[in-house]
């Protein structure tokens, strides 16, 4: 049985936990303001709100695409749809700014919009943009000019909000019905025994969902609240990722934002707020996909793995040996990821994300490159360098870390170690480019780190001469 509130109702149901959040809405629920678009999370058209009550007795809420959110994902959540956000007598401030500034032409993707900017307004985090919360909702008829428009105005109406008595102000200012107050106390009433597992476990559903949402609809999950959770230590120098934790959860650690002053820049590369709200980062690595923007990532921070079995022993591997062919790593039978884990040097460090792809955002890498690196008078101590797109596993440069350590940085350099990655990847054509181009994207990222780690010392124009 799962037990969630969906909108102001308390919902108890056996269907099947793997079914889509927006099958329930749509087909049981009967709440028809949901839209179903892409069913890949591209459109957000389909986008809820999904409450969770917090040890302090607050709800915290985050949006999400409903097409690739597993029933199972919602047991003792609140759910929002559009029907949950109106208030009795007028339009609440979302929908009033989308009215007042015509920001809707056909209404296909209005809801959509109008769940997002809630979702905002709710954000406790006064560093929000209204425009990064809607990133993930697309309009085919407006220019987004009006919406942009209808977003700056609300961003405005929020300037003054009481983040000390979030809750309260927002009901009171006309942002969400009143009904919001009792949802704390519904929510420590519900079930919180634990689903009965099946077959297939899901993290986000980011990716499992976009390609086997129907054949998974038809069965029972294991949800990944059941085995890991999304916890985030940090001792010393040392990071520890549970298996649960989602791209949105690094964004908004303090520790992670302290370490990587530039981290929400290159995590907007990743993928919209929606789906950063629900990939799991052991969810990018399993996909293996040899363009994983977090396998990239965490491939160039040397990151450990903790694998665990059924009867509970683990074994310890670096992420660099996980992959070993396309769509294939070393997980064996009834073992799933339970930490992410990177040691960080406490001085002269340095880490830069890099991404190319046909839309600058939201969108799949055609190359996507990350370096770590430690240098002293300019001398490289340490260096690990991953690049997507080129081979077919996310690939970490095992000779261009050999040639580059423990020599001093020069043009020179940086030029004959670009040389070495050439070798060392092996590019295809396909529909995000020919082998040529990516070898020139890898050369340009390849380069692009140094530029931008060390602006002072080199420059494009310098590299590409000396080349």
């Amino acid at each position: 049985m799962i037990e969630f509130i969906l909108n102001n109702e308390i919902v108890k149901t056996d269907v099947k936990s793997g079914m889509t959040l927006l099958h329930f809405i749509r087909e049981i629920a009967g709440l028809k303001g949901t839209k179903s678009g892409c069913k890949e999370g591209d459109c957000g058209a389909c986008t809820v709100l999904l409450g969770t009550y917090q040890d302090d007795g607050n709800v915290t809420y985050k949006s999400v695409t409903s097409c690739l959110t597993p029933m199972a994902n919602v047991k003792n959540k609140h759910v929002v749809t559009i029907e949950g956000l109106n208030l009795k007598d007028e339009l609440n401030i979302s929908q009033l700014a989308i009215k007042e500034h015509y920001g809707t032409q056909c209404g296909f993707c209005t809801p959509g919009f109008v769940v997002s900017l809630s979702g905002y307004a709710l954000d406790n985090d006064i560093k929000a943009s209204p425009i990064e919360h809607i990133s993930g909702n697309i309009c085919r008829c407006t220019g987004y000019k009006s919406i942009e428009k209808a977003a700056a105005t609300i961003e405005e109406k929020l300037i003054n909000k009481n983040i000390n008595d979030n809750l309260n102000w927002l009901i009171e200012n006309r942002f969400v019905p009143e009904y919001f107050k009792a949802i704390p106390g519904k929510l420590s009433s519900l079930n919180s025994s634990a689903l009965k597992n099946g077959k297939q476990l899901v993290g986000g559903g980011s990716d499992l969902y976009v390609r086997y949402a129907d054949k998974l609809s038809e069965e029972n999950i294991i949800p990944k609240d059941n085995i890991v959770s999304n916890a985030i230590s940090f001792d010393e120098n040392t990071f520890t990722l549970n298996a649960g934790v989602t791209v949105s959860d690094i964004e908004d650690n303090t520790h992670f934002n302290s370490f990587f002053p530039k981290l929400k820049e290159h995590l907007k590369l990743v993928s919209s707020k929606q789906i950063r709200n629900m990939g799991t980062i052991a969810g990018n690595f399993v996909n293996a996909s040899p363009i994983g923007d977090m396998s990239i990532f965490f491939l160039a921070l040397d990151s450990k793995l903790k694998l665990k079995n059924t009867g509970g022993n683990t074994r310890d591997i670096f992420l660099r040996d996980f992959f070993k062919d396309y769509k294939s790593f070393d997980l064996k039978k009834n073992e799933i990821i339970s930490e992410i884990s990177f040691n960080l040097p406490s001085e002269n460090w340095h880490f830069n994300f890099e991404k190319v792809s046909k839309r600058t955002h939201l969108d799949i890498a055609s190359v996507n490159s990350a370096m770590s690196i430690v240098v002293e008078n300019m001398e490289i101590k340490d260096i690990n360098v991953s690049i997507g797109g080129v081979s077919a596993i996310p690939k970490y440069l095992f000779e261009t870390r050999a040639f580059l350590i423990h020599k001093v940085l020069s043009n020179q350099l940086i030029t004959d170690a670009e040389k070495v990655m050439q070798k060392e990847i092996s590019p295809i054509s396909d529909i995000r480019g020919t082998d040529k181009y990516k070898r020139l994207l890898a050369r340009q990222l390849f380069f692009a780190h140094f530029i931008e780690l060390f602006p002072n010392k080199f420059e494009l124009s310098g590299l590409i001469k000396n080349h």
